[in-house]
């Protein structure tokens, strides 16, 4: 099946075969989720203090994410623990990573599940970069680069010998390519769009979660990225009014989204796809075939390294 007629495919996904139910017994496992203060993150932490995990919701929003902490605990019985972060500032990047190391020993899953998507182009991170570059992929890429000695440490103490990390990317990946001179606030980046740069962003997820795996895959690192589906969330805020309702026509719930991530975070099955790209709900699926490419993937792990040098 090729590639653009898989997305057809995943906008109208078949059943599921997975379900919340089927997540195991988590206790004694921590697990980090970006973005998990709402949208798809904030169902994701729901499902994984149901199953008893202690679950950090690293976010920029303080106050949002305590909301979201009570409603939490008042349906799950179980309390999140907030994390200050801020994916677009690297400084609050090494200072989030810094807090958690000095509270935990171990790190079985990281989800990086925020993002954001199609600002004005104007908008950048407080460090220069694209807003949705340096936040998809640069933020998060310093943020797992911090963690990686914990989650290399954790497999000797896993049942299974391994660690997951977990890459929320998009079908929209399909649409994108790496032009490494739009990635800070250039001439070259100002005659793009915002949804290209978005798409850019998304494919980015995926090469850099694919040169994960290959770096990281003998040490019992379990990288995995995926499509969540095309769910209602907080995403869509900057769409116009009009776009915003003809997506909406073709949205799933929130639930449905947390699925492809919570399988590929706590499934045992899942142990096993470090390097592959998941689709709705909780399958293996085809994504762009370069972005799987080495010397792609060593380019922009190169790229991202040079850019966190000195933070």
């Amino acid at each position: 099946m090729g590639i653009y007629l898989s997305l057809w495919t995943q906008s109208i996904p078949p059943k599921s075969r997975f379900d919340v139910s089927d997540i195991p017994d988590l206790t004694g496992k921590v697990i980090v989720v970006t973005g998990a203060n709402t949208g798809i993150g904030k169902e994701t932490a729901k499902a994984l203090l149901q199953h008893n995990a202690k679950v950090y919701i690293a976010a920029r929003d303080q106050a949002k994410s305590e909301n979201a902490i009570h409603e939490l605990k008042t349906s799950t019985g179980n309390e999140a623990v907030f994390l200050k972060l801020d994916l677009g500032n690297l400084e609050s990047v090494k200072a989030a990573a810094e807090e958690f190391l000095s509270k935990e020993t171990r790190l079985d899953v990281l989800i990086n599940n925020a993002g954001v998507m199609i600002p004005p182009v104007s908008h950048l991170t407080s460090d220069g970069y694209d807003l949705q570059f340096g936040t998809n992929v640069l933020g998060h890429h310093y943020f797992t680069k911090l963690l990686l000695p914990l989650l290399i440490s954790t497999t000797k103490a896993s049942s299974d010998g391994k660690a997951r990390i977990v890459t929320v990317s998009s079908s929209a990946h399909v649409f994108g390519s790496l032009q490494f001179e739009t990635f800070k606030d250039t001439t070259a980046r100002k005659k793009v769009s915002s949804s290209k740069l978005y798409c850019q962003s998304k494919f980015g997820n995926v090469v850099l979660a694919s040169e994960l795996d290959r770096r990281y895959r003998t040490e019992g690192i379990v990288s995995i990225s995926l499509n969540p589906g095309n769910i209602y969330s907080d995403l869509q805020r900057h769409m116009g009014s009009i776009s915003r309702r003809i997506l909406n026509l073709g949205l799933y719930d929130t639930p449905f989204g947390a699925l492809t991530q919570l399988y590929a975070g706590t499934s045992p099955a899942a142990a096993d796809l470090g390097g592959k790209y998941l689709v709705p709900w909780a399958r293996v699926g085809p994504s762009r075939k370069d972005a799987h490419d080495p010397k792609l993937g060593q380019a922009l792990w190169e790229w991202c390294e040079e850019q966190i040098k000195g933070v």
